[in-house]
């Protein structure tokens, strides 16, 4: 996959595997020197993981990691939490504003990441599939109602009637 999709999303577990092995950090890099869309979606741990530190440094600056990951993977960057933040090399950041702490339940990543790859099965560039993403995932969370629980199916399916 990383070296013959056409556009790729990784989350979670990839992410864990590259940050584990040199050789799929280096497929990864390969691909971002080609050209194809590449989005990875991390949360801070992730994030530490990929780039050999500690989630505290990650935290003290978010813009800063997610732009570090971009430049040297050549994918854009969805560093996800309070103010998930989009990067990627030679583009301006984007902080998107939409979202609230109920994305922190379960499997609500997995929604982002489908969110994210329909877009670009739809023909949108990386970046531009990641922040319409990043913000509507955001804006389902904002809008959903405070006696509905959000579950990722339920997110995944929109707003409740």
């Amino acid at each position: 996959m990383l070296t013959s999709a056409r556009q790729l999303v990784l989350d979670a577990d990839a992410l864990n595997a590259i940050a584990a092995d040199s050789a799929l950090q280096d497929l990864l890099a390969a691909r971002g020197r080609s050209g194809r869309g590449t989005v990875l979606t991390p949360h801070p741990l992730e994030a530490a993981r990929l780039l050999a530190t500690d989630t505290a440094s990650v935290q003290a600056d978010r813009l800063r990691a997610a732009t570090l990951l971009g430049a040297r993977f050549g994918a854009v960057i969805v560093l996800k939490g309070s103010g998930t933040v989009i990067a990627a090399n030679n583009e301006v950041p984007v902080i998107n504003g939409s979202g609230n702490p109920r994305l922190a339940t379960a499997g609500t990543g997995d929604v982002l990441a489908g969110m994210v790859g329909a877009a670009l099965a739809g023909g949108q560039p990386a970046m531009a599939a990641a922040c319409e993403a990043v913000w509507q995932h955001g804006d389902r969370a904002d809008r959903w109602p405070a006696a509905a629980p959000l579950t990722a199916g339920a997110l995944a399916r929109g707003l409740p009637a």
